[in-house]
């Protein structure tokens, strides 16, 4: 099954007999709750998810957007609607992250039909879809987490895996390197992991490269089809992102979710710096 889908795409997809559930995940690093901005103006139907309160639970030691809690998590899906029979397409308005980070969630969470809107808002208002103000009231969903069905790294997973297959860095270059950490306690990287920003994932227009195009350039990083691949990022937001680039390629992917905010609130854990291994 494919993990996005085309503007136009969904618009057939709505006027159909099963439209799909979707969510608006509107959500910015380090900036404001996006809640204003769906109320200004929201694909109709949608209902708003909090990433920073539904899509993760609260920062601590395992990281600033570690996993929530799969009670809260549910009863937050079935709030915004979803049902396990029901396909559901999530977006957001800037690069896809918040988004994507839903689509991890609902995956791993067992729903076996979740799709990200390529292009997310501003494709669909360059398609010529309407926009609805105010807050859409869904009827409540039956989904029940059944965590799991999507691989999953711990701190120590993603060290071992460092070491015998290929872990992703999606973090900007000049961080993975060291030379900068706006966020976290330490700047560097995990030991052995392969630096693969998530900003290179996606064209200008926030739209995923072709699928061809992602697997060459994993493909040149060691992780194709047959690798053992994960991800991290700063906090597990744009690593979903990444494993979503990858499924795209045709990739299976596990996510470190706790990632490097939680690494490096570790101080036994070892940090590297400097480029690419080898």
């Amino acid at each position: 099954m494919n993990a996005t889908i085309t503007a136009l795409e969904l618009m057939a997809a709505l006027s159909g007999e099963r439209p799909p559930v979707l969510l608006d995940v509107r959500y910015r690093l380090g900036g404001p709750n996006g809640r204003p901005d769906y109320e200004a103006g929201h694909l109709p139907g949608a209902a708003y998810v909090d990433l920073d309160a539904e899509l993760a639970g609260a920062p601590g030691e395992k990281g600033r957007h570690p996993l929530p809690d799969t009670e809260v998590f549910g009863a937050a899906m079935r709030r915004a609607g979803v049902r396990s029979d029901r396909p559901v397409v999530v977006y957001d308005g800037d690069k896809g992250w918040g988004a994507a980070r839903a689509w991890w969630m609902l995956r791993w969470a067992g729903h076996g039909d979740v799709r990200v809107l390529d292009g997310g808002l501003a494709a669909w208002i360059a398609r010529g879809g309407t926009l609805t103000a105010g807050e859409s009231r869904a009827e409540p969903g039956d989904f029940t987490p059944a965590p799991g069905a999507l691989p999953l790294l711990d701190a120590d997973g993603a060290a071992a895996l460092a070491r015998r297959g290929v872990l992703l860095d999606a973090r900007a270059g000049e961080r993975y390197r060291g030379e900068v950490e706006p966020l976290d306690a330490v700047a560097g990287h995990i030991p052995g992991a392969v630096n693969a920003p998530t900003t290179e994932n996606v064209t200008e227009e926030g739209v995923f490269r072709p699928a061809r195009e992602l697997a060459e350039r994993f493909a040149a990083l060691g992780a194709k089809p047959g690798a053992e691949v994960g991800v991290y990022c700063g906090s597990g937001v744009s690593g979903a992102h990444e494993v979503l680039a990858l499924a795209l390629a045709g990739v299976p992917a596990a996510l470190y979710v706790g990632s490097w905010s939680e690494w490096s609130a570790d101080g036994s854990r070892p940090v590297a710096t400097g480029a690419q291994p080898g």
